[in-house]
């Protein structure tokens, strides 16, 4: 059977469809009850040179045959005892991998009836026995010059698509490479590696799908929720690296309470605290670009990951389920990563401190059933945690 490979559009375009060796290279089956017309048919062929050829007299098995060999062009008598023509035409058009096979009915009937129902049921053409030598051939090298050419539009359909399924993951992994550098940009002003924005997309990713999440969902919430802290790109570094800012009190109290975003900004000076909420309005405003599902759901979770179940968050005040999911899933990452990292005003806290200051906001910090999903999840979380982990 022959399969085109095209170099370029530019070449498809040269090609001469009524090339003698294409055409000789087509899979030709036969299928007659009669071995004499086979025998007739085969002599005129190889007169022209077509040499791939194949028949059989027994109509039974010839579908079965057609299937194996899958042809170019198959030429079956109508009449036959136990499958007819008709019969073979409905199974090839009835078949996914061979609906498009070029079939020529051979019929010595008149009867425009049987002509009709054989187009109708999707014969290519009609040949009239007994057979013409040379209105054979000529009807042969129509139907196969269609069939070269629907070939070769086919492969270049699929090459074509193939190279913009190969651009579309190139410019996805592009995108998401920026998207990462951006959320980093953003990280490194009190993380020195970056790898905590990457954590908390993992753990976000992680959390959905236990959640249930669709695939596609969760392809934007792990790129959407490294995005999370962006905002802090418009933060004084005196604010955001803290050390000198708090006094040993204040200090002391993070280290035993620590653990919740809000509570270390309790622990700040009023003004300060309220620049330090100022980074999820500007991660917002950075992030409102339109036409683009990252970077507004990366918007949503920018303007919710300080929301509280209990409504005691900012900057919106939302509570329970007005807080859309994907912020209330970045929280439980962010703040566990936070947890369990050291920063300019804390050190890292151990799994298990860490652990139990989540499960401390449960109801009130937390939504539940988030922090459900992460316990359901902890090896992975653990996982990753280890696999990303801050290196001196």
């Amino acid at each position: 059977m022959i399969r085109s490979t095209l170099d370029s559009p530019l070449t498809q375009n040269k090609k001469k469809l009524t090339d003698r060796n294409e055409f000789e290279q087509c899979c030709i089956a036969i299928i007659d009850d009669e071995s004499i017309n086979i025998d007739m048919i085969r002599y005129y062929l190889e007169m022209e040179g077509f040499s791939n050829l194949i028949s059989t007299d027994n109509s039974s098995n010839a579908f079965s045959m057609i299937q194996t060999e899958q042809p170019d062009l198959v030429l079956s008598d109508i009449n036959m005892p136990e499958v007819s023509g008709l019969d073979l035409l409905g199974q090839i058009r009835g078949h996914q991998d061979l609906q498009t096979t070029p079939v020529i009915i051979l019929t010595a009937s008149s009867d425009n009836e049987t002509k009709i129902s054989a187009l109708k049921q999707g014969a290519t053409d009609l040949l009239a026995k007994p057979i013409h030598h040379g209105e054979l051939i000529a009807r042969i090298r129509n139907v196969l010059n269609v069939k070269i050419y629907q070939d070769q539009l086919k492969a270049n359909s699929e090459s074509l698509e193939e190279a913009v399924r190969q651009r579309t993951a190139e410019l996805e992994a592009s995108r998401l490479s920026v998207i990462q550098c951006l959320a980093r940009a953003a990280e490194f002003r009190d993380d020195d590696t970056g790898q905590h924005v990457i954590r908390v997309g993992k753990y976000a990713r992680i959390i959905g799908a236990e959640l249930g999440l669709s695939e596609r969902e969760l392809c934007l919430l792990e790129p959407a929720a490294q995005l999370h802290d962006v905002g802090k790109i418009g933060v004084e570094d005196s604010i955001l690296l803290k050390p000198g800012k708090l006094t040993p009190e204040e200090y002391d109290t993070m280290k035993k309470h620590c653990g919740f975003g809000k509570k270390i900004v309790d622990c700040l000076p009023e003004r300060e605290a309220q620049l330090i909420r100022m980074h999820t309005e500007m991660g917002a405003k950075i992030m409102d670009i339109p036409d683009s599902p990252i970077l507004n759901l990366a918007k949503i979770i920018a303007m919710t990951h300080h929301e509280r179940w209990d409504g005691n968050g900012y900057p919106l005040g939302l509570s329970g389920e007005d807080i859309p999911l994907e912020g209330r899933i970045t929280a439980v990452a962010d703040v566990f990563d936070a947890l369990m990292s050291k920063r300019s005003y804390k050190p890292a806290f151990p799994l298990v401190k860490s652990l139990e200051i989540l499960e401390e906001g449960r109801g009130t910090q937390f939504d539940p059933n988030v922090l459900d999903a992460f316990a359901k999840r902890r090896q992975e979380i653990i996982q990753v945690q280890i696999d990303y982990a801050e290196t001196d």
